[in-house]
């Protein structure tokens, strides 16, 4: 079956890219039935931030905004697939074209806008799904909401959707909603994260389980700010991060995007910050604090140097855009093979 997504991927790149992410996921929609089961080994499972995973690899937000693709984008062998960016009403996000290509560089720029059919939309899509795998959700606030009242747009996602989510995204490092990342700041990261806090205290109680929060970071911060950033993650007793989000540096590939196009770029570029980002996070953070690695993953390679730089678990997007199935299969293979060659020298009483 990852011949068959494979082999239609290079027809896609002749489509608009947003028609073509809409078209793959319905193929895939369609393809589910046929999908083999694939059960990851048994040590590559990950215990991180309460919850265990089958496996490192994931979805990263974006993907499938609504939830409306979640069996199928779970059939393909995530250990985990996080929806969203999800707000509380339903909005159509910015303008099109917002989504663009730049196949040399294995990149994308998105300027999509959190398009989304809103929370009570999401609600019912996660409730009649059988992906039994993590279901993680990104949560952020409606374009037309004043920036100084946010958490009031994270706090109704956060009740709205909280039976159905294993872990939650706070996302306030997107580049495409108007100040977001203004929100990665003291006071607005205080006042958002605060906010969810309080809520989930009392959505624990109703519900049972504590459901952790991560926060999506920029790779954009300078090494100050991210030093910030990470002591308020640690004084708010946050449970994770993510890292990162889309790059707002599009200088060098000004000349093949609309005049003044702002966006987010992801892919093959993305790599280098996302390793810097997640070492100085790891450095600053300590070795036991959950992170999910994310940017630039379009093989093994960049797989292991994600983990190796401090990652609990990986993310793939713009490389799943690229190479589909195929590229999950090289990922767990190669991990695999790691996992067991490891295993060998423990026994051997070698050094790993």
């Amino acid at each position: 079956m990852s011949a068959i997504a494979g082999a239609a991927l290079p027809m896609m790149r002749h489509l608009d890219p947003e028609a073509a992410h809409t078209l793959a996921l319905a193929g895939l929609a369609c393809l589910r039935p046929l999908w083999p089961r694939r059960e990851a080994p048994a040590e590559l499972a990950v215990q991180c931030a309460g919850l265990r995973f089958a496996h490192p690899l994931g979805l990263a937000a974006g993907f499938d905004k609504s939830g409306d693709y979640l069996d199928a984008l779970g059939a393909i062998g995530f250990s985990h697939v996080e929806i969203g960016t999800v707000t509380p009403r339903p909005q159509p996000g910015n303008p099109k074209p917002r989504l663009f290509r730049l196949s040399a560089a294995e990149a994308l720029v998105n300027h999509m806008g959190f398009n989304n059919k809103g929370a009570d939309h999401l609600a019912e899509r996660m409730a009649r799904s059988a992906y039994r795998g993590i279901r993680g959700i990104s949560i952020g606030k409606n374009f037309d909401t004043p920036i100084e009242r946010a958490e009031n747009d994270y706090v109704e996602c956060l009740r709205k959707l909280y039976a159905y989510a294993d872990y939650f995204a706070v996302n306030v490092s997107s580049p495409n909603t108007l100040r977001l990342r203004e929100l990665q700041a003291h006071s607005g990261l205080r006042r958002i994260l605060g906010s969810l806090i309080d809520e989930r205290r009392a959505l624990q109680r109703r519900y049972g389980k504590k459901v952790p929060l991560f926060v999506k970071v920029a790779p954009d911060l300078d090494p100050e700010g991210l030093a910030a950033f990470a002591a308020e993650l640690r004084a708010l007793a946050v449970d994770g991060v993510i890292a990162t989000n889309t790059s707002n540096d599009l200088q060098a590939f000004a000349a093949a995007l609309p005049p003044a196009q702002g966006g987010g770029l992801s892919g093959r570029p993305l790599h280098r910050l996302a390793l810097a980002t997640i070492r100085q996070l790891r450095a600053l953070l300590g070795p036991a604090f959950p992170i999910i690695g994310v940017g630039g993953i379009f093989g093994a390679e960049e797989a292991v140097a994600t983990l190796q730089a401090g990652a609990n678990l990986i993310q793939v997007y713009t490389g799943f855009a690229y190479r589909g199935p195929r590229l999950l299969e090289e990922i767990l293979r190669s991990l695999g093979e790691r996992q067991a060659a490891a295993g060998r020298r423990n026994r051997a009483g070698g050094i790993v």
